[in-house]
């Protein structure tokens, strides 16, 4: 594996993050997340407002936070609906405000970042159920979001790009298209990439086998809905962009999912980003592919929303 001397900068780096004093094995995992991103992610653009609301369900409340784009007041803007990742157990606001950010300003959409239930308290479906609950919400609240409907995309990292493969299915016929960045869509943990990268850079497999474990209760093992690598039906799934990065365990999970897709017939464009690790979207402060991302995700959005903006 040759790494490039800022990934092994940052490499390095996580090597001395402590979280700070974490309860147990899940909060130090949540804090890890929250202090790489903070440390690695750079500095934050300004928006031109972030507010925060909360859907209202039965037994509980969806928090969500709405960033609207720098120098873009149109009343009916565009929108992309934001599913973070976090291996379902790990993840918020802050652990990913800084590429959020960065995508409202580039897309001029407003971006709409549904805080959903996480893993163990709370497994699979509670995540999903919050995600397609709020994807409906945006829909049915969007003329008082100053959003078009008919102009509405998702964008999500890791599990949260298995949350919004999963979504897609069921909704998609509302989506414009979805971006899935270095989808975390396989429970085996048994690819050629697993095999190589078994201990890391970033993820590793024992963390992995946790995570899912906590995520996935034992009569939901087929369900596709909770390891979109099963899926076969792709009919309402939206024109497609898959990001992935080269030294990443889960490069082989997201090749399969691209190929699944492909010969379902979805309109795909699947992009390697070589030299890159696992969540690299949080290291923005020293990996210039950041942007790259950000800009590839922006072009296939503008495409797909056919956007006059």
């Amino acid at each position: 594996m040759q790494l490039t001397p800022k990934i092994t900068q940052i490499l390095n780096h996580l090597e001395t993050i402590q979280p700070f004093n974490p309860q147990d094995s899940l909060d130090g995992a949540r804090k890890f997340l929250e202090t790489m991103s903070l440390q690695l992610s750079g500095k934050k653009e300004s928006v031109a407002m972030i507010e925060e609301l909360h859907i209202p369900q039965e037994n509980h409340q969806i928090p969500i936070r709405i960033y609207r784009p720098k120098g873009r007041e149109a009343q009916q803007s565009s929108a992309i609906i934001y599913i973070h990742g976090g291996w379902f157990i790990a993840g918020g606001y802050e652990t990913h405000d800084a590429v959020v950010r960065k995508l409202a300003n580039k897309t001029g959409s407003v971006v709409i970042f549904i805080d959903y239930r996480l893993a163990p308290e709370h497994p699979f479906p509670a995540g999903l159920n919050d995600c397609i609950d709020g994807v409906k919400w945006v829909f049915e609240n969007a003329e008082s979001l100053g959003i078009d409907p008919d102009k509405v995309g998702i964008i999500g990292d890791s599990a949260g790009a298995a949350l919004s493969t999963a979504v897609s299915t069921q909704l998609g016929k509302q989506l414009k298209f979805q971006a899935l960045i270095y989808p975390a869509v396989d429970n085996q943990l048994n690819s050629k990439t697993w095999e190589t990268y078994e201990n890391g850079p970033v993820l590793n497999k024992q963390g992995g086998i946790e995570a899912w474990a906590g995520y996935l209760p034992e009569e939901e093992k087929e369900n596709p809905l909770a390891i979109p690598v099963l899926i076969r039906d792709f009919k309402e799934t939206p024109p497609t962009l898959i990001i992935l990065a080269e030294h990443d365990p889960l490069l082989d999970d997201g090749k399969q999912l691209s190929e699944n897709m492909k010969n379902a017939g979805v309109k795909l464009k699947t992009s390697l980003y070589k030299d890159m690790v696992h969540g690299f979207m949080h290291m923005g402060e020293l990996l210039e592919e950041v942007q790259s991302a950000v800009d590839e995700m922006t072009d296939f959005a503008h495409q797909n929303l056919k956007s006059d903006e």
